[in-house]
């Protein structure tokens, strides 16, 4: 959408938009407390149904991000017919899909093997511009992509990619799958929803809708026992995952896709894993397979290459 074409909301958020070095910065930071998301996922997935951990972790962060919102911007934006359905489609992809997947994938599944998975986003944002967008796809980017995938099933199958074919995958590998596919449509309609409202608004909005998806599968699952029966780690965790791992950091990587793009931010998605590993090995005690490693960095190099600049062809 050209700038004239904004709100004015938007111009006015522009014009006082972070230095980029500060961005990078959040992107960071965001990521690392994303990491940390496996390790308390993991820990509340074993005694707590997903659907009721996905629910307290967005309730809570809803009430933190309304605040921030206000803060940051001195006022809540409304909700109408025009902007209503772009929110809800984030809220639905991003919180409602995304964290059933979640929970229900850390049930089975270690915190770094379920996070290494998920470093396979980037390449299929990769694959959708190429694709859709008609971006730029020369062989070396289609190795990284190739790379990747070949990094996945090398995780899931335990080192035996072939077994596969005659095993299949894991209820717990298909649900982290469900997070690759639901998280990419997310981060996708996000860069489309910020041409209209700010980084908070949209992030705020989308936990919001997100909550009230979550609310009735949460309420069947038990939501008033887990909400009586949770010991202080499970709040520990609870706050963590709502306040710092998505009021904070979602609010930090919607700045961050707004101003890089999506492909830049998502290069920023390869410090989740590495994260989420050495948590998981250090706190949790997760071992660390040859197969683990060896899948995990050919993941990530493919991801690099994936996400590489295409270097434009000199012209006569």
């Amino acid at each position: 959408m050209p700038a004239q074409q904004r709100p004015t909301t938007d111009a006015s958020l522009s014009a006082r938009e972070p230095a980029p070095a500060l961005i990078y910065i959040k992107l960071i930071a965001s990521v690392t407390l994303w990491g940390g998301t496996w390790i308390a996922g993991r820990h509340l997935a074993q005694h707590v149904p997903p659907f009721v951990a996905a629910f307290i972790r967005f309730a809570i962060a809803s009430i933190f991000l309304l605040w921030l919102t206000k803060r940051v911007e001195g006022r809540l934006p409304g909700l109408n017919r025009h902007n209503i359905v772009s929110l809800a489609f984030l809220g639905f992809t991003g919180v409602f899909i995304y964290n059933a997947f979640f929970f229900t994938g850390l049930q089975t599944l270690s915190a770094g093997r379920a996070a290494l998975i998920v470093a396979a986003i980037p390449a299929v944002l990769s694959v959708y511009s190429g694709i859709v967008l008609k971006e730029p796809f020369p062989p070396l980017k289609i190795f990284g992509v190739l790379l990747s995938f070949l990094g996945v099933a090398l995780i899931v199958s335990d080192g035996n990619p072939i077994a596969l074919l005659s095993q299949g995958l894991s209820k717990g590998d298909l649900a982290i799958l469900g997070c690759v596919i639901s998280w990419s449509a997310y981060t996708l309609a996000g860069r489309r929803a910020m041409t209209r409202f700010s980084p908070h608004a949209s992030v705020t909005w989308s936990c919001v809708l997100g909550s009230l998806f979550l609310l009735i599968p949460a309420l069947s699952s038990g939501l008033p026992h887990v909400v009586a029966e949770s010991n202080w780690l499970d709040w520990f965790c609870f706050v963590f995952l709502g306040v710092l791992a998505t009021g904070l950091a979602f609010s930090w990587y919607y700045e961050g896709i707004k101003s890089v793009g999506p492909s830049r931010a998502g290069v920023f998605i390869n410090l989740v894993p590495v994260t989420a590993v050495l948590l998981g090995y250090l706190l949790l005690d997760e071992p660390l397979s040859h197969s683990l490693i060896a899948g995990g960095a050919m993941v990530m190099a493919g991801v690099w290459l994936t996400n590489r600049p295409v270097k434009k062809q000199a012209t006569a």
